[in-house]
């Protein structure tokens, strides 16, 4: 059954080590010379708390798509860390790649059945280049089309029409094989736009809600710095443009009810690998 009320003691430990999996992020892409940004929760603690918002239980970091694509054939596994993408063989019901802490143990709910790395994570979401127009409209098609057959299932939240479409366009294009071809063409043209070329910059992978920001580029023309538990961490120069389109009044605090961990989840175990609980959180009836 999903848990909500994390207890406080078991944040914080999430929370040092997503801080320790964000530290070694940070040097691999310094060391590669990879752009990047904290952002959502991370860049609102960054200012406001100056570490992690209490209740927040990951880091999340933007990073435009060349740079993106580069960590994809950069990154070499450790021990410790190893990169989870979308891939042919894969589905991870993610639209993003992320960074998993191997010796944790973190189940989301929507990912229990999935035969998949469920250490803590670190998501990396890309930033593309917005167009204008008509190039913008059909942008957005292939972002929506990207979700659909990226994470294999279809969206019930966004009313029942587009659940039905949803459903109706899976069942046709059904074979894994087909689904990716397709998902792998929606990413190219939705993500064919150069920021060097473009006005503004969106995020495409993190839902409808999101894609349809169009943020002024200068606002990630570079990195700044700033003190983020104990550490300097980059966030966007126009981080307080970014936060206030992206969330409103950042530094207002939400209701009380609200300050709880937003993923929903299985089971956690920040001191042990989650390889110890195939078959019994996760993976339930596979078979090695």
């Amino acid at each position: 059954m999903a848990q909500f009320a994390i207890p406080e003691k078991e944040v914080r430990k999430m929370q040092m080590k997503g801080l320790e999996m964000a530290l070694f992020f940070d040097k691999f892409c310094e060391k590669h010379n990879l752009t990047y940004f904290m952002c959502g929760g991370c860049c609102i603690g960054s200012i406001r708390n100056q570490g992690f918002i209490p209740w927040d239980d990951d880091v999340d970091v933007f990073m435009p798509r060349g740079d993106y694509e580069k960590l994809k054939t950069l990154w070499v596994d450790t021990p410790e860390y190893s990169i989870q993408c979308p891939s042919r063989e894969l589905c991870t019901e993610n639209q993003f790649l992320t960074i998993c802490a191997n010796h944790t143990t973190f189940i989301k709910t929507y990912q229990k059945d999935l035969d998949i790395n469920h250490g803590l994570v670190l998501d990396v979401i890309p930033l593309d280049g917005c167009p204008t127009g008509l190039r913008r409209k059909m942008q957005k098609i292939w972002a929506l089309l990207y979700s659909l057959f990226v994470v294999g299932k279809a969206p019930e939240n966004h009313g029942k029409a587009i659940c039905i479409l949803g459903k109706v366009m899976l069942t046709i294009v059904k074979p894994k094989s087909w689904r990716y071809g397709v998902w792998r063409f929606c990413e190219k043209k939705m993500s064919q736009y150069p920021i060097e070329e473009c006005q503004y910059i969106t995020e495409l992978c993190t839902g409808p809600g999101y894609m349809k920001n169009e943020y002024p580029k200068e606002i990630f023309e570079k990195a700044i710095r700033v003190p983020f538990e104990g550490h300097m961490m980059p966030i966007p120069v126009g981080y307080d443009q970014y936060l206030k389109m992206a969330f409103g009044d950042y530094m207002q605090l939400p209701p009380e009810e609200k300050r709880i961990c937003h993923h929903e989840y299985e089971f956690m175990d920040m001191d042990n690998s989650y390889r110890k609980y195939r078959g019994i959180y996760y993976a339930v009836g596979k078979k090695e």
